[in-house]
Parts: C-alpha cells; structure tokens; sequence
C-alpha cells in the first residue's frame, strides 16, 4: 500500500500502530501481516516516522519480487542505506566483506569471505546503536533472498537491545520469513480490513465521494490498495464520460491487477473451484462438490488461508472482496464459464437459481428459457428479492429471440422497475438504457425513467434531465403525469430544499391522479402535502394525512416514503407520541420487507432508531441503527442518511468521538449529494456532540449552519428537527446571551402556536441557562427544575437527565454542591438506565472512552461559565486579548468584557493571579 502515503496508516490503522510500537518497545521485535494491499507498509511508515521523530536511527528495506533469486540482494541494499561513517569504522576483512557485498570500485577480486561479511553486518549495527536506537524495517519480506535471510538472523543475535526489527509480510504459502527472523514466540499483528466508515475517510483522503463507500467497501472487502483502484477507476470513467456513479464498479485496469495478484497468493489448483464458487449465488462446500468440485473443502482452505475467502461452519462459502468474483469471472473464457454454470444448474436445489444457471450457460436466444427466467424474476419479486428480479429480468430480455421485440421490452421495463425498487441505480440505468434504445411506447419510457429517478436516492440533484424528458413522455396521460410530479415533489424537497415548491407539486400530482382515477398515487400526493405542511408550520397538515389515510393504500411503487402510514409514524415520534409510534413501526417492518425495496426497510430502520433512543432505550436505537447502516452498504443506498442515524445513535449509546465522526461523514455524502434534508440533519448530530463536550465554539458555528439552512428551507415547525435549544444553550456558553435571548423568543412564539410542547421544555432548558448565565441565578434554577418535571411527565428520560445536568452545573457554579451532587447522581442514574454511555460519563465527571476532553465546572472554574473559563485558562498560559480572540473566534471587545467578569468572580486584579489562582483550584 506504498502508494497510498503514510498518513493512511492512521484510517482505520491507529491503534494497531500503536500497538506494533509498544511490542517493538517492549521485545524489541515486531511482525506484520496481512493480503496484498491491507496496508501493511503505511502501517510499518508510521511506526518508522515514530521511531524517527524520537531520534531514532531508521534502516529500511524492501526487496521486489525478483530480488528473491538474486543472492544477498537485499543484504547489499540494507547496506547501501547505512550512514557511511559506521562503514568507514570497519577495518581488514570486514571492510572489504562489505566493499565486495557492495560492489564499490577498490572492492578485492578473490571470493567473498561470507564469516566476515556477517560479523561486518552485526558490527555496523553495534555502531550505530551505540549513538542512537535503531530500527530495521522490513517490509516485503517474502521477497528477502535466502543469504539475506541467514545474515541478518546472524547478525541480529550479536547485536544489542538497542537495534529492533520490524518485519511487514505477505505470507504466499511458503515457509514465514517474518518469524525466522524475530524469533520464535513472536506474536503476528495482522493488519484487519478496513470498516466501511474507515473506508469512507480514506477516499476522501484521495479526492474520492464519500458516497461511493458502501459499493466500494462491499467489491473490496476493506483492502485500501484494492479500494482505492476501483474508486480510481470508476471516477476515471466518469470523468471520460464512459460511466455514471451509479454504474457497477469497473474491475478493470489497476482494479483488476490488484485483484490477481491476491487471487495469485491461492494454490493454482483453487482457482476452478473459486470460479464455480464466484458464479454461484450462494455458494457452499456441499454444492461445490455437488458441481463437480471433490476437494472444494481442500482447496477452499488453501484459499482461506490466502484470505480470499471464508467458510462457516455450515460450509458457506462467502468472498472477502465482490472484485474477486467479477475478476475471476472476467479472466476465465466464456466456454469456462459456460461449463460452471451448467455444472451449478444441476447442482442447485433452488429453482430460480437453476433456472438463471441454465440461461448463462448458454448465450443463443430461446423464447421458452426467456420466458423461463421471467417466472423466476416474478418468484424473487414474491419473495421480495428485488434486485435479483431485476437481474433476472435483464438475462430474460438478453434471451429474448429478435422477432419477439413487445416481450424483450416488457422484460425490460419490469427489470427497470424492480431495479427501482431495490435502490440498483446500476441495473435501473442498464434497463433504462436498453428500453430508450428500442421502439418504446411513451408510457413505457416514462416507467423506465421513474426506475432511475427511484433508484437514485438522496442523488436527484443531476437527474434533471432525466425529469424533463419523463414529463414530455407523460404529456397526455394524468396518472403518468401524477406519477412523474410526485418524484418532482420528492426532489424538490430534498435536493432544492424548497418545500413550499415541493407542496404545490404534490398538489399538481393529486389533481392529475384524481383525473386519472389513481387513488393510490393521490393518496400519496395528499401524504407530501401533508408532509410539507407538517414542516412549513401549516396547522391543515394533519387534516391532509386524515384524508391521505381515508383512501386505499396498496404498495406503491414510491415507496414508504410517501406512504400516508409511514408519514402518521413521523408525525407521532415528532409529537413525542412514541408509544403509538413504535407500535406502528412494529406493523410497517414486516411490510416494507416484502416489497423488496431496500429503501422503505431503511425508512423505517431510521425512524425505529429515533423512537427508541427519544423513549430512553439506546441499545435497541443502536441496534436498529446498526442494520440500517448494513442494510445501506449492502444495498449501495445513499450513505448520507444512514450515517446521520448511526450519529445520533453513537451520541446517545456509544461515543461522542464515533458520533462525530459519522456525523461529518454524514455531511461529507450530503454535500456530495446535494441533500440539503441530511445535511441538516448531520451536521445537528455534529453540533449536538461538540455542544455535549464543551466545544462551545465549534457547536455555535455548526448549530448557525443548521439555523441557515433550515431558513433556506422555509422550516417552520420547530419539532421536526429540534435544533434550537442546543444552539441557544451553546451561545449562552459562548457568552453571546442576547443572540440566544432573541433565539428563544422567536422560536417559543412558533411552538406555542402550534402546541409543541417538548420543544417549549427544551426551549427552557435553555432558558434555565440564559437566566442563570445572566444575573438570575435563583430564577433560573427554578425554572430548570420545572423542565425536569415536564419532561418527566412527557415520559422523556434523556431529556430530563439532560436538564438534571444543566442543573447540577448551574448550582456548581453557585457553589451549592449538595443540590449539585444530588442533580448529578440523578442524572447518572437516569442515563445508566437508558444506556446513554456518554453521558451517564459526561454526569460522573469522566469522559467515556473515546469522548472529547472537556473542562469540568470544577475549584475556581466552577464559579465560571465554560466560555469564561476558556478564557481563563487562555490568558493564565500567556495569550494577548488579541490572540485568545483569535482561537475564541469572537472580538477584542468581548473578551475584555469577558475578563473583565471573571476577574470580578474570583477577585482577582491581574492576569498573574488569575493564573495563580486557576493554579491553586
């Protein structure tokens, strides 16, 4: 993984360099392994940039593949990078041992003294030990020649504590060099996969989209060298023109080459089992054998041990990287192939997969195997296998005779739509495309074209083509018309942010499905009018969904999304009505699992996850969070989303540093995207951890970016997404009182209008806060008790532990540590119960593992608010007014008013005491 840079050791790697430097520490040797391409040299950089930045003196070797057979290569370029000063301390035979080894000009002619040349080694080493620690990193080494081998095992047992080895390997099934080397007893580091979430930063790293992380991390397998080749030649084809985003991953070119070289770390014997495996669908050691394949169980191990593949106990047989399917599919020859799949045709106990195995074994059209395979489409849509449908019905069209064009394109086009369904914009535009280039009606160009626009998730932005030319198709007919307007109104939404656009679109749509007599897809208009109405603060919204609901709700092809159902879940976890929100969620699941569309299980995924982490069960939140994330990689979903859920999830459950870092990947696919929705919503979950550990700072200007766009968006209800009360108690803590004051009012005037009560209780959370912060301290704290007992009548646990920690460090500062205590205790216990991890540490005073240090209200900080005490602690260690402004991000003037408290609160008359001071606390 050279080329990807040192800096990449730290994606996904930084504990386990950690963890190479303190076995190096403490034995002095260090072995790691791992597949082509795992990350093994960055992993062996960083560590040797540790070691440099200590002082230490750095050896490195790594020997390409040919100096495998070239005798005591390695040895010489070992040398070759010594500092010339230990050579020159070398005398008789042993200088000219090196100068033979080396090749220099004086070298003597006679034949190497090999006895002389390995104490020559062991004594340079001793040299340089002797000024400065060495460290020996060997990368490569399966490629060290065996005289290079035997002399530095010579060498290293004669030199002293002070040089240390670190062996990187790729272990090709011949006999570990790494081992013979360190010494028996040495613990392998096996450098592991990267997880999707790491995967993501490393291409962004790369100049790669964050969206594409899912796809690439499943055709993978996590191996960043292989990663970064696909993300390379994906965005290569695009930029020439030759491919969309959405299209397959091309295992092509660098792709492809990584590919077989770590298929080439497998016997050569495993591959036509790995082949016959690659084409299965759900490959096993028994249908192997059953395909003709007797030591499948042999080879398979072989090809295990080479990482390639796993196999379970049941004897599943499931590949550690998608590419490995698709490269050894694409260098086998098409009669290879032919002879694996008709092998697997009578191997297989599922007909549909027999069936698809019968049509790919041979290529000639016949009707009867097309319509076959058109049965089988039709059986994985009754099971909800929506993308196997839609692949399926592509290999029917592609079977199709010529002189059947009306079947070949009804195939088509059920293949477009499944492909919708499913979220494969891949396959939507593969059958999109072959439907446009045929003799198609306008209704069937329409329905072709909704696939890819349903395929595309959150990505609408560039699709405006695509909507112009389905509304010229759909000229004529209002239920096309109706159907084309709705996805108008989705986007509208969602890549515009432009609700108000959004309604009067879906209003359009209802009228012309009335017109037509589809009553499906005006249900559906009635429910994003009543979803636009719901945010723009219209108090009609609910008497929309009432009629949404009155009509017939078949499944659709849009989906949850517009399901007047889903929208009445929505409306009550908004309402704080979570019991009967969960309740409805129990029914909607199974639902949305048999229509086969990926999206509509994550729709609800996502709202299951906000219900149960608001109701104070975070592990089921989690939990829930967790599948929607897999379900989003395995899918090739829009990731913006699905990171946005495992952030708010990880900040109520897990860890404020992994909350955060979900939440910028969040924000990163969203820009991507261009959805202004998740966007907002990402970086709230960003703004909401940086508030929770004392980044006041950081959470103003992110919770102001939030505030931005939901004006951009006309958002008016404030119980949609309830950033307010955070960003009114960061800038209190940013000292900024009358920009919170302003905020408090403007919002509490819109949620009393349209009775939201939770948010007017977060509202005076903050409101306790403000009141405190500025002068009205007994007010305050009796208006935060208040909001303890109104969340504990709302039945919501984290907020009123939230408020109970407002609290105790309201009554810290007042120095009433007793009340503060109790509020404290209380506060841990409330989150204990609920699994809020973070913030049951947050109420202790210790930050959980992984959390953001913060500065606690603790001695004479505590008198202080936590912008003061920045402050404070800026100027004790010697910043100017002008400087701690600087790093406040706030003006001159400000911070001399803000001085100008502190001083009065801990009677002081000078920066040296206020240092001394913050010293004796």
């Amino acid at each position: 993984m050279g080329a990807t840079g040192n800096a990449d050791a730290t994606v996904g790697h930084g504990e386990l360099v950690e963890a190479v430097d303190r076995a190096l520490t403490a034995r002095g040797r260090a072995l790691v392994t791992g597949p082509a391409g795992a990350g093994k040299t960055a992993v062996a950089a960083a560590v040797a940039a540790t070691a440099e930045a200590r002082g230490e003196t750095v050896l490195r070797l790594a020997p390409e593949p040919v100096d495998r057979w070239i005798p005591e290569a390695s040895a010489a370029a070992l040398l070759c990078s010594v500092p010339p000063a230990a050579l020159c301390a070398l005398a008789g035979p042993q200088r000219s041992a090196i100068a033979v080894l080396r090749r220099e000009a004086d070298a003597p002619r006679e034949g190497r003294d090999h006895v002389a040349l390995r104490l020559a080694v062991a004594e340079v080493l001793r040299t340089l030990a002797a000024s400065a620690p060495v460290l020996i990193v060997l990368d490569n080494a399966q490629w060290l020649d065996a005289e290079s081998t035997d002399l530095l095992r010579f060498a290293l047992r004669l030199t002293p504590p002070g040089v240390r080895l670190l062996v990187a390997e790729c272990v090709q099934g011949g006999a570990p060099v790494g081992e013979s080397l360190c010494g028996p007893g040495t613990t392998a580091v096996r450098v592991p996969p990267l997880g999707a979430d790491e995967l993501a930063e490393l291409l962004v790293r790369h100049g790669l989209p964050a969206r594409l992380a899912g796809r690439i991390h499943q055709a993978s397998g996590g191996n960043p060298r292989l990663a970064l080749a696909l993300g390379h030649s994906l965005a290569e084809a695009a930029r020439a023109g030759r491919a969309h985003h959405a299209d397959a991953l091309p295992v092509s070119g660098q792709a492809r080459e990584v590919a077989r070289r770590l298929l080439g770390e497998a016997p050569a014997r495993a591959h036509r089992t790995l082949l016959v495996a690659a084409l299965a669908t759900r490959p096993t050691t028994a249908l192997l054998r059953r395909a003709g394949r007797p030591d499948a169980e042999a080879e398979l191990a072989a090809a295990e041990r080479a990482a390639l593949v796993t196999v379970a106990e049941d004897g599943a047989v499931e590949f550690t990287a998608g590419a490995l399917r698709a490269a050894l599919a694409a260098d086998a020859g098409w009669s290879e192939r032919a002879a694996a799949h008709a092998a697997l045709a009578g191997a297989v106990d599922d007909p549909v997969e027999a069936v698809r195995h019968r049509a790919l074994a041979v290529d000639t059209p016949d009707e009867a195997l097309a319509a076959e395979v058109t049965g089988a489409a039709a059986a994985c849509r009754r099971r909800g296998n929506r993308a196997l449908a839609a692949e399926l019905g592509l290999l029917a069209a592609d079977r199709t005779p010529v002189d059947r064009p009306a079947e070949a394109l009804a195939r088509l086009v059920a293949a477009a739509e499944d492909a919708g369904w499913s979220g494969r914009a891949d396959l939507a535009r593969r059958a999109a495309r072959a439907v446009l280039a045929r003799d198609a009606s306008p209704a069937d160009r329409v329905r072709a074209r909704l696939a890819v626009i349903d395929a595309a998730g959150q990505a609408l932005a560039d699709l405006d083509e695509t909507f112009a030319h389905a509304l010229s198709d759909a000229a004529g007919d209002p239920a096309l018309q109706a159907a084309v307007q709705l996805r108008i109104a989705t986007k509208l939404n969602l890549s515009d942010g432009d609700p108000v656009r959004s309604r009067d679109a879906a209003a359009e749509a209802g009228a012309l499905a009335a017109t037509g007599g589809d009553q499906v897809a005006e249900a559906m208009a009635l429910t994003v009018r009543a979803r636009m109405g719901r945010i723009l603060g219209d108090p009609e919204a609910e008497d929309i969904l009432a009629e949404a609901l009155a009509l017939p709700a078949p499944e659709v092809p849009l989906g949850m999304r517009h399901a007047p159902q889903y929208l009445a879940v929505r409306h009550a976890l908004f309402d704080d009505r979570l019991a009967d929100a969960r309740a409805q969620l129990l029914v909607l699941l199974p639902a949305a699992e048999r229509t086969g569309s990926a999206e509509d299980v994550f729709e609800v995924l996502r709202s299951f996850t906000e219900v149960e982490l608001r109701s104070g069960r975070c592990a089921a939140g989690a939990a829930h969070a967790r599948r929607a994330l897999d379900l989003t990689i395995e899918a090739g979903l829009s990731p913006g989303p699905a990171w946005y859920v495992m952030a708010m999830a990880e900040s109520m459950g897990g860890s404020f540093a992994r909350a955060a870092g979900y939440a910028r990947r969040g924000v990163q696919a969203s820009q991507e995207e261009q959805d202004q929705v998740f966007l907002s919503r990402s970086l709230y979950a960003l703004g909401l951890v940086e508030l929770a550990t004392g980044e006041t700072v950081r959470a103003v200007a992110t919770l102001r970016r939030v505030a931005e766009l939901e004006a951009a968006q006309q958002v008016v209800d404030p119980s949609v997404l309830r950033w307010h009360g955070e960003l009114a108690e960061a800038l209190v803590a940013a000292d900024a009182p009358g920009e919170a004051a302003t905020l408090l009012a403007t919002v509490r005037t819109v949620a009393e209008d349209l009775r939201r009560v939770s948010v007017t209780a977060a509202l005076d959370r903050a409101e306790g806060l403000l009141r405190s912060a500025t002068g009205e301290a007994e007010a305050g704290v009796a208006l935060l008790h208040r909001t303890v007992e109104r969340f504990e009548a709302l039945d919501l646990p984290l907020e009123r532990a939230r408020t109970l920690l407002a609290l105790a460090r309201v009554e810290r500062r007042r120095r009433r540590r007793a009340p503060a205590r109790a509020a404290l205790q209380e506060a841990a216990a409330v989150f204990d119960r609920a699994g809020a991890t973070p913030w049951a540490a947050l109420a202790r005073e210790t930050p959980a593992a992984g959390a953001v240090p913060r500065p606690g209200p603790t001695g004479v900080t505590g008198l202080l608010t936590e912008a003061e005490a920045r402050l404070a602690v800026l100027v004790s260690q010697g910043a100017s007014n002008q400087e701690a402004a600087d790093k406040l991000f706030v003006s001159v003037k400000t911070v001399e008013a803000r001085l100008t408290r502190i001083y009065q609160k801990l009677d002081v008359r000078s920066r040296a005491q206020l240092a001394t001071a913050l010293r004796g606390g």
